[in-house]
């Protein structure tokens, strides 16, 4: 598997350090920036696969980092940030980033999540325009239709349609405020409340073991991600 190039964006030099030297002990290729403005320069120049990014920058706020980069790409964003309320992990999330770890965080964590995201990667890139899959799911767009293994599930519009965005976003956490703005276009206290319920159903429909779940991950308090299975 070729290791991406991933863009490092941390002014904090002692914890800029520890990232690039683990990410050149594993052989990922690697770019620097320790400010926003830098960040944004470097994303816009060399196109990296992906961004490790703290949110807590000298010129700007992360967040707006992310606004900013996704005005112009769908690259993968991974927010490393001592910030841990679930406020600021969804502000990031709804930004558009696509991960969140916590500092003090481990070199195995770290390491842990690029793999993921270089697996979401590599899922896009041999994804064609109309059919997805994942294990034994498949849903062919066209036809509106999903199916595990040989069988047909039978969806609701709206389980279906929260099917489809997180089946377009494998890998991603999904916040509840842009899960309910994509599907009910509001993002009320009742459309949380409906999302859990549907989201109940759904998954009786799609795992085998709804306790113990194969495709759809619940961060409480933030969200849900579909997870890639083998």
């Amino acid at each position: 598997m070729n290791r991406p190039l991933v863009l490092v964006v941390e002014d904090d030099k002692a914890v800029r350090n520890l990232i690039t030297t683990t990410l050149r002990a594993h052989d990922y290729r690697f770019l620097a920036a320790s400010t926003g403005e830098e960040a944004i320069l470097e994303a816009s120049s060399h196109n990296p696969e992906m961004i490790l990014l703290d949110l807590g920058l000298p010129d700007m706020d992360g967040v707006e980092v992310i606004e900013k980069i996704r005005t112009w790409s769908n690259m993968p964003i991974i927010v490393i940030s001592a910030r841990s309320e679930d406020n600021d992990k969804i502000s990031a999330l709804d930004a558009g980033a696509d991960d969140y770890l916590t500092k003090p965080f481990s070199v195995e964590e770290l390491l842990a999540r690029l793999r993921v995201t270089q697996r979401r990667l590599a899922v896009m890139q041999v994804a064609t325009d109309s059919v997805f899959i994942n294990g034994r799911l498949r849903i062919d767009y066209a036809a509106g239709c999903a199916y595990l293994g040989q069988d047909e599930l039978h969806l609701t519009p709206i389980e279906y349609k929260l099917l489809v965005l997180l089946a377009k976003n494998v890998g991603k956490v999904l916040t509840h405020q842009l899960i309910t703005q994509k599907v009910w276009g509001s993002s009320w206290e009742n459309d949380v409340a409906s999302l859990r319920v549907f989201m109940a159903t759904l998954r009786k429909k799609l795992e085998s073991a709804p306790d113990s779940p194969q495709y759809i991950q619940t961060h409480i308090g933030v969200g849900y991600r579909m997870m890639k299975v083998e």
